[in-house]
């Protein structure tokens, strides 16, 4: 396919930089993103000549699109930077996107399923999976338009797993890497998925020059998959016979940015209303997550109600912040997991509550200045995944905290392979262990609370977003 953009380096992933909303009287509103890929885009410079592709997912995006021509957005919108946004049928995208990579991929890489029900690989699941390849080749085709000769394409993520062969097909003369930002699961789960279905995700990511991940962990599991199923041998050992070289990039907090932006005058009103909830003189066990089912935040609720049964003299003397922002709502296992978060929440205040103490402060309105007053208050932070690819919550908190906290931390977390050392390491299954752990942070002396905070916060900047994204340009010799 030959190129009619001639950019030098392109972005592709799921989500854009920029959002749009509808507003009265037909116009759109432009709202810029956040994030590692947001901040990694911008350390190449405004003159690198880059494109990031991208699907529209609201009603807004797919105006702003139709408005637009081949869905290239109004710089002014993107902050300088150059999207093409991927207006792709409605149906296809709700098969491709809620039906496999949330639904299917999500659930065998955080290992989610119940067995004994599901999944379930009927004609309905294959319907679906035609909606990912077709999605997959939209974004491959629109990648292949904007790419110049020999340009860096650095795809992200689960939702354009098929991609990257599909663009070596279409563009084999450029550079092509993969980064999966989840775990990856190990190989006798990962051949849940039908065999065909399978080899089908790892050729696709095989079609790439260079495939990365969070940890090593994660990696190795990859490789073990492609032994598996491919057969010996697939990728190469020997990055120089050829095929696809795999890497390991842990992507780190944005340190500047945090410290900066939780010190701003809407962060400060939001830690003097959370004071105000929490009362004087209290502990607080903090904790930031979607209600994502991995992120195993009922588990957690339990393992703090164990705390205050093992250990009663921390009633009215802590207070278990938890933010639990909704996520993926248009599933209804989401939603009902989301309800079972405010049901044991409510639990635990109407049980253990007095007139001058609420055990369980919960907020589930997305309000991210409040997040980083929690990150500061937070005297122990709780992050207990039951299988996480980083977990930047983890690496956040630390940096942010004015006292310095203790990190309880799940082994099952990406960011275990470089924070355990100085965490309190917990298995995500065992409350009681849990509660345990969570007894044992809130006892730290202050010193060796403060010293552990400090090797967290160094560990946690090793490789900031902008140095993440400049690896993954460097590993493609871009």
């Amino acid at each position: 396919m030959a190129s009619t953009g001639g950019a030098e380096v392109l972005v592709a992933s799921n989500r854009g930089p920029v959002s749009y909303e509808m507003r009265e009287g037909s116009a759109l509103h432009a709202k810029r993103g956040g994030g590692g890929l947001v901040s990694g885009l911008s350390a190449i410079g405004p003159d690198a000549n880059a494109v990031w592709v991208c699907a529209a997912l609201s009603d807004g995006d797919r105006e702003a699109v139709r408005r637009t021509a081949g869905g290239r957005l109004p710089v002014a919108d993107t902050g300088g930077q150059r999207v093409r946004m991927l207006d792709i049928d409605a149906e296809v995208f709700s098969g491709a996107y809620n039906g496999i990579a949330n639904s299917v991929l999500w659930f065998v890489h955080h290992m989610l399923y119940q067995t004994p029900l599901e999944p379930v690989f009927d004609a309905e699941f294959r319907r679906q999976w035609a909606s990912y390849q077709a999605y997959n080749r939209a974004f491959a085709e629109a990648l292949a338009q904007e790419a110049g000769e020999g340009a860096a394409v650095v795809i992200q993520d689960y939702h354009l797993a098929l991609a990257p062969r599909m663009l070596r097909r279409l563009r084999p003369d450029l550079r092509i890497g993969h980064f999966s930002h989840t775990p990856w699961a190990p190989p006798d789960y990962f051949r849940l998925l039908p065999d065909d279905i399978a080899a089908e995700l790892l050729s696709g990511i095989l079609g790439a020059d260079h495939a990365a991940f969070l940890t090593r962990r994660w990696a190795d599991a990859f490789v073990d998959c492609c032994h598996a199923v491919l057969g010996p041998g697939i990728p190469a050992a020997d990055p120089s016979s050829g095929g696809t070289r795999i890497g390991v990039h842990g992507l780190g907090a944005d340190a500047d940015f945090l410290r900066k932006r939780s010190h701003e005058p809407d962060v400060e009103e939001r830690m003097a209303a959370l004071r105000e909830e929490i009362g004087d003189g209290r502990r607080t066990i903090v904790r930031v997550d979607r209600t994502e089912l991995s992120k195993n935040i009922v588990r957690g609720l339990l393992a703090y109600r164990q705390l205050l049964d093992d250990h009663p003299e921390w009633r009215e003397r802590v207070v278990h912040v938890a933010f639990a922002y909704p996520s993926r709502q248009d599933l209804a296992v989401y939603r009902d997991y989301t309800a079972e978060v405010q049901r044991v929440a409510d639990d635990i205040n109407s049980v253990y509550g007095t007139p001058g103490w609420t055990p369980v402060v919960l907020h589930v309105k997305d309000d991210f200045a409040r997040s980083l007053a929690a990150y500061r208050l937070a005297d122990v932070a709780l992050v207990n995944p039951i299988r996480d690819g980083m977990n930047l919550v983890a690496k956040e908190i630390p940096v942010v905290s004015d006292e310095g906290c203790v990190l309880v931390l799940s082994r099952e977390a990406g960011a275990y392979e470089e924070l355990g050392e100085d965490a309190v390491v917990v298995n995500p299954y065992d409350i009681g262990g849990t509660a345990a752990a969570l007894a044992l942070a809130l006892a730290m002396p202050v010193e060796e609370r403060a010293e552990r905070c400090k090797r967290l916060a160094e560990a946690a900047t090793g490789l900031p977003p902008a140095a993440w994204f400049l690896e993954q340009l460097e590993a493609l010799g871009g």
